[in-house]
């Protein structure tokens, strides 16, 4: 379809989609999708569209209100905008302002819109563009061409670009390699969980101090090393409950407890019931 908006060329062109039942339960999905050249002048102001806002500015200059601040973007940035809340932004240029959009929500938009923005911002510069813009066009050039829509491909590219924009933050800090240091830990953890690990053993690992390694892992995964070994231990754990033939007391040294009782206070204190419990409900739930 083709814009009528004031200060919106002629020649951009716009598509909307209802997704269906099984789509908006399991997928991402877009809501509307364009690419538009708007005029200089052109300002938009919106109290609520239900949708996370997606954009690549190809060139122009963007200006935005975002959270009651002015912002810009420019040539090959990348803008996330919760269209939930009030937004505005418009062509802060003389010239065209062209931009690839497209509005998407799903069950995960939410969190992946929140991640991104908390650790970038709002308006990003990736240094891999590509997957990006190609991920952007791919899903355009579908509606463009009336073929039929297939929501899993269309999600899985959707879900490729957001991917990208989380990886950037493993790419930004490689100086440092955070990234890779609680990779490389957290492969550590997986292969020696059953053993008695420490904190001081697993930062030994990684050439840090104990304290740093902390901060490093805890800003990387949202755990601490020790909550982290103990969802490992429990896992585990849950894993072997559902085995049959197995003791409770077996399980607790096979998952690194070293004692069955510390199992058992633990497993009750994460999972809100005894290990016993759990192996009832799951064989009940199994029959």
């Amino acid at each position: 379809m083709r814009s009528k908006e004031a200060k919106v060329c002629p020649a951009s062109d716009y598509y909307v989609y209802v997704p269906s039942a099984v789509a908006s339960k399991i997928y991402l999905y877009p809501v509307a999708l364009g690419y538009f050249y708007y005029e200089p002048g052109y300002y938009l102001h919106r109290n609520s569209y239900d949708s996370i806002l997606l954009m690549h500015i190809r060139s122009g200059k963007c200006i935005l209100k975002i959270n009651g601040k002015d912002c810009t973007a420019a040539r090959d940035q990348i803008v996330l905008l919760d269209c939930y809340r009030p937004h505005e932004y418009g062509n802060g240029g003389s010239g065209i302002l062209e931009i690839s959009w497209i509005h998407f929500d799903g069950p995960l938009a939410r969190e992946y819109y929140d991640i991104i923005t908390s650790a970038y911002g709002n308006i990003m510069s990736p240094e891999n563009l590509y997957p990006i813009a190609h991920n952007m066009d791919k899903i355009l050039n579908l509606f463009r061409s009336s073929s039929p829509v297939r929501e899993a491909s269309v999600s899985g590219c959707l879900t490729q670009i957001l991917t990208e924009l989380l990886t950037m933050r493993s790419e930004q800090n490689s100086s440092s390699s955070r990234a890779k240091i609680v990779e490389n830990s957290i492969a550590y953890i997986n292969e020696h969980f059953s053993e008695p690990l420490t904190l001081e053993s697993i930062a030994q690992n990684s050439n840090l101090s104990p304290y740093h390694f902390t901060r490093v892992f805890t800003a990387e995964t949202g755990f601490t090393p020790h909550q982290y070994l103990i969802a490992t231990r429990l896992n585990s754990a849950k894993f072997l409950l559902r085995t049959p033939g197995m003791s409770i007391k077996e399980i607790a040294f096979n998952s690194g407890f070293n004692s069955e009782s510390s199992f058992c206070t633990t497993f009750r204190k994460w999972e809100h019931m005894t290990p016993s419990e759990y192996r009832c409900h799951s064989d009940a739930s199994a029959d």
